[in-house]
């Protein structure tokens, strides 16, 4: 037995958060019946589970995607505005992935995409601690005591940040660059962290995920992780909630 957010996320139908989503607005069924209920169970094997009126099929083979973003691209799977998307770099591909998390249109580097909703879900809240690395060209050269606020928390305007790493890289004429690591996922949050302390981005690339970097990429190509890669990568999660667990009174 499995629990039917789980399921629809293993089979690569959304992110575990976007499938409770889709549960509340009606637009599941378990074998014939509309089912709101998240915690309800179901045996993948004998249970019929449809979302928006087709079958969920057996399992698709999980597929993990390290793509080096260029700029000019959206991390949505559609746009109003008919930009390009970080799928149409994917040639070939017949599996559907999604990305983890989003890049800006104007923001490069590291972006994963998968079908493994689970896996999604995990790297994307801040309970996993997997961290996330940014260089970002920002405007000025902040002092000391700006860099300092980086690692209390920044207050935004949809709350206070969790603590972050920063430091100056180098100067780079009148302005500066900074190396960033966040374990959250706001959206622009980079952006508006530097924009707090009075110093905007520039330019922005994510450079690491983790243990996972860009080495051997260049913007617009990408590589399947390895098997090794996608082990290493849950173990890691797998730690750091089992860490964050036991902290946790």
């Amino acid at each position: 037995m499995e629990r039917l957010q789980k399921f629809l996320a293993h089979t690569g139908i959304a992110s575990r958060r976007a499938c409770e989503k889709l549960i509340a607005e009606g637009q599941v069924k378990v074998n014939g019946k509309t089912v709101r209920e998240m915690g309800i169970k179901i045996n993948p094997e004998i249970d019929i589970v449809e979302v928006g009126g087709k079958v969920v099929k057996d399992r698709a083979e999980k597929i993990y995607i390290l793509l080096h973003k260029p700029k000019g691209y959206v991390t949505t799977m559609r746009d109003p505005q008919g930009r390009p998307k970080v799928t149409d770099l994917l040639k070939g591909l017949k599996t559907r992935v999604y990305p983890v998390g989003r890049l800006d249109f104007d923001t490069t580097g590291l972006l994963l995409l998968t079908n493994d909703g689970e896996l999604t879900y995990a790297l994307t809240h801040p309970k996993h601690q997997v961290g996330k690395t940014y260089v970002a060209l920002v405007k000025g050269v902040p002092d000391q005591d700006k860099l300092k606020r980086f690692s209390k928390g920044l207050r935004l305007a949809d709350g206070p940040t969790a603590p972050a790493k920063v430091k100056l890289l180098k100067k780079q004429g009148n302005n500066s660059q900074l190396e960033v690591t966040i374990h959250e996922g706001r959206n622009r949050q980079i952006r508006r962290m530097c924009e707090t302390i009075g110093h905007p981005v520039l330019e922005l690339k994510r450079v690491s995920m983790g243990f996972l970097n860009l080495e051997g990429l260049e913007p617009g190509q990408y590589r399947l992780l390895t098997k090794s890669e996608v082990k290493r990568l849950k173990e890691k999660i797998n730690r750091n909630y089992k860490k964050q667990s036991f902290q946790t009174p």
